[in-house]
């Protein structure tokens, strides 16, 4: 058995070039294996791992490796005398046709181009998509191994330039009908979506098209954009051009689980939309089933289907309540332990951080509210020496009047539980409070109602009782949350332009010619760049040529 080498100093293709070359070189008779790769170190450890690796082998990470085992040192001779030709086979459109050599080239012979899609090795990455959004181009970045720096930095650039930063690392969108990356033929339709998954994008809109529908435009972000460092910069901007679309009836939104305050943040963006939306965090827990135009679904396919069956329907009236000047908060007095709980788990997913007694962040002292806060006044640590808050309403009325004197307060949400052993009539000591508390402080009041008609409390009487205090009543958890955080969410979105999106589709590709491919084949006007890494890969001489350049 024999393995010999070729390295070919500064010589670029890209991976999808090597991986025909490799394949066609190990269907050679007489080799066992062989590997085409660039020479960086990871690239090299993967030689070695499968016993590819020469001892004298030196190459530098801009190189091209090539390496044949064969039976015979003849054999192998022959395989890497046929590099050259196997090159010359490639079969993309795009080495038949004329490439510019680089992206300013490219953007002059097709002026109309809107987007760069770039999937050059990472390191080499940032600069390209760089260079794209000064030429003021909507940019799909493929590549991974980008710094997580550099993304942000160029996610806020594309913000202040008003475009569209997808990735790095973003493997899927469709663009007015087009598809980038690995992207299905789906029929166009009314639902967008957003996603931070390639995959989940693509099951996603898949399922779509299988029910019947169709979408507008799926917008990649990247994998990293939900982490709390890029702040979901792109799926923000993404959620805003998807509310602007007159496409656009319904928006998913698919991620593996975001930061929480990332979670927040998106979803307070999705609520002010106004567009019913659908969330399908990977592992997320849900709040509810629904928090007013907002649907939570439990997998992919339940996400497509929500979708699916909201087109054509109408956003859900929410409603608001007028908080007095100066208000910034709401507080939450609970009784019943579960329904704190749940009340608490939407309070979290729209506003943020919500302090309380009962999970994380915890008050310091559960006497002193803070902030956006929730309590269940029936936690051991205000019963001890005191019957359940279901029994007696004391501490609850004497808490009500404390958070109302607040100024900063806005709203208190109130459980009032009816059924056996709990106190004969609730509402006829907390009307009264309530009453006061609005007549004085002018504070907003909800209370969610929990009871059957055959309660021995009287649920019509209890109902009537608390909404001629001036108190708004509900009977359904999910309802009471939507109603009570909607006058905490800001509704001002960012004016998007969208007309872009109703423009054909014409790109440039850098990178991997197989997109280019891509785009040629759906029938999208594209133009392939002939990159090679400048400066030969000499990252000293880079820095020496951008300084210049600068």
């Amino acid at each position: 058995m024999a393995t010999l080498h070729q390295v070919r100093p500064g010589a670029y293709f890209d991976s999808v070039v090597l991986m025909q070359l490799q394949r066609a070189l190990a269907s050679l008779p007489d080799v066992i294996d062989a590997g085409v790769v660039m020479g960086t170190a990871a690239n090299l450890e993967l030689l070695s791992q499968n016993e590819l690796l020469p001892d004298d082998m030196q190459a530098a990470p801009e190189d091209l490796v090539i390496v044949v085992q064969s039976e015979t040192k003849l054999a192998a001779e022959a395989a890497l005398e046929q590099v050259d030709e196997l090159l010359s086979r490639r079969r993309s459109t795009a080495t038949r046709e004329f490439r510019p050599k680089s992206l300013q080239s490219a953007a002059e012979m097709l002026p109309e181009a809107g987007w760069v899609l770039i999937s050059v090795p990472g390191r080499y990455a940032a600069v390209v998509a760089r260079e794209a959004l000064e030429l003021g181009k909507h940019v799909f970045l493929y590549s991974d191994n980008v710094s997580l720096d550099e993304e942000v930095e160029l996610k806020a650039r594309a913000d202040e330039l008003h475009l569209l930063m997808m990735g790095p690392d973003c493997g899927t969108a469709i663009v007015s009908g087009i598809g980038f990356g690995f992207a299905n033929r789906v029929r166009r339709g009314r639902i967008g979506l957003v996603g931070a998954s390639g995959t989940g994008l693509q099951s996603v809109s898949s399922r779509i098209h299988q029910m019947g529908s169709g979408v507008s435009q799926v917008i990649g972000t990247g994998s990293r954009d939900l982490k709390d460092s890029v702040a979901g910069a792109m799926a923000t901007r993404g959620l805003d051009l998807l509310a602007s679309d007159p496409e656009t009836e319904v928006i998913v939104l698919v991620s593996k689980p975001p930061d929480p305050a990332v979670t927040a943040r998106l979803l307070q963006r999705a609520w002010a939309a106004g567009k019913p939306t659908v969330i399908s965090f990977i592992g997320y827990p849900p709040p509810a089933k629904q928090l007013g135009n907002l649907y939570f679904a439990n997998s992919l396919i339940e996400a497509a289907d929500l979708a699916v069956g909201l087109v054509g329907g109408e956003a859900p009236e929410i409603g608001a309540p007028e908080l007095r000047a100066g208000a910034r908060y709401l507080r939450g007095l609970f009784s019943g332990g579960t329904l704190a709980a749940e009340a608490l788990a939407g309070f979290q997913a729209v506003l943020g951080p919500v302090f309380s007694n009962i999970s994380e962040p915890r008050l310091s002292d559960p006497l002193i509210s803070k902030e956006h806060s929730l309590l269940d006044l029936g936690e051991d640590e205000f019963t001890v020496g005191r019957l359940h808050p279901m029994i007696d309403n004391d501490l609850r009325i004497r808490r009500l009047r404390l958070e109302a004197a607040d100024p900063q307060v806005g709203l208190i949400l109130l459980d009032v539980v009816l059924g056996e052993g709990a106190h004969p009539d609730p509402a006829s000591e907390l009307a009264p409070a309530i009453s006061e508390a609005r007549a004085q402080h002018n504070i907003e009041v909800v209370v969610i109602l929990v009871g059957t008609d055959e309660d021995p409390q009287n649920l019509e009487h209890q109902e009537q009782q608390l909404q001629q205090a001036g108190a708004v009543v509900f009977a359904d958890t999910a309802a009471a949350v939507a109603y009570a955080v909607s006058p905490f969410i800001t509704r001002e979105l960012e004016t998007v332009e969208t007309d872009f999106l109703s423009r054909p589709v014409a790109a440039i590709n850098v990178g991997l010619e197989s997109f280019y491919d891509s785009l040629k084949a759906q029938g999208a006007e594209a133009v392939h760049v002939d990159w090679k890494p400048p400066a030969g890969g000499d990252q000293r001489l880079q820095a020496i040529l951008q300084k210049m350049k600068n």
